[in-house]
């Protein structure tokens, strides 16, 4: 247990240090902060200066975190820091739902379960931190069982923090949602008995057989019905009636076909 509190300081500093510098030197925080709740809290006017002097608490808590010497004290500081941030983020989904906390990034997603997570795990670490006693630094490379199980909760801890950070999820949960899609293509092969006529219709319109036919069609879709795996629709056309062929699975125009009759 001392283990993962002495490794603690670190990774409280390092999302400090990360939320600080953001503030002070973020090249759109100036053009965000009008956005973000602090604006409804400070007034618009202020919320810069707000931000900033948030950031110099936050590098200031950080550093205090990195020096040895000041604890448990500076795990007082990062448990009130904390504390606060709570407070701001429960004001922040009352007073201004529709607003972002600016805590992490220039993002404008509104506050939700997630920050309220990340705040809550950042004030337990900081509160183990103000309970515990000074120690050796636990070695990062080592074969001790119980210090790889350490290395190991204190990793599992920082992948949870930036999972629970919405100012990353571009760089990682986007890219995996578009990987999914692509993979599992849920709207390209479903089963044909619940295939919607309008997914159908979007796939013939895209079609060279509908190109070819559709200065000839004179109403909407008449009928439509299923068989052997494909779905045929019928227009009216000039005095005929054109019949297309669209396959149920698959999203290739090119397997559609027409024929006027």
């Amino acid at each position: 247990m001392h283990g993962i509190a002495a490794s603690q300081p670190y990774v409280i500093a390092a999302f400090l240090l990360w939320a600080g510098l953001v503030k002070l030197f973020g090249r759109r925080m100036r053009a965000q902060a009008g956005r973000t709740a602090l604006a409804r809290l400070t007034g618009p006017a202020r919320a810069v200066p707000a931000l900033r002097l948030v950031g110099l608490a936050e590098l200031a808590v950080a550093a205090a975190l990195l020096v040895p010497p000041l604890r448990p004290l500076d795990g007082v500081a990062a448990a009130l820091l904390s504390a606060g941030f709570l407070a701001y983020l429960t004001y922040a989904a009352v007073a201004a739902p529709a607003s972002s906390c600016g805590c992490l990034g220039t993002h404008s997603r509104p506050v939700d379960v997630r920050a309220f997570a990340r705040a809550g795990l950042l004030l337990a670490a900081a509160l183990l931190t103000a309970t515990a006693q000074g120690g050796e630094a636990v070695p990062l490379v080592t074969a001790d069982p119980l210090v790889v199980l350490v290395e190991a909760v204190v990793l599992m801890e920082v992948v949870v923090l930036l999972a629970l950070s919405a100012e990353l999820d571009r760089y990682w949960l986007v890219p995996l949602r578009r990987l999914l899609v692509r993979v599992r293509r849920p709207l390209a092969i479903p089963p044909p008995a619940d295939v919607p006529l309008e997914a159908s219709l979007h796939l013939l319109r895209r079609s060279l057989a509908y190109c070819s036919a559709a200065a000839q069609l004179t109403s909407d879709v008449l009928e439509s019905w299923d068989e052997d795996g494909t779905r045929f629709v019928v227009y009216g056309a000039r005095g005929r009636t054109a019949v297309f062929a669209v396959p149920l699975a698959g999203d290739d125009p090119a397997g559609v076909r027409v024929a006027l009759v």
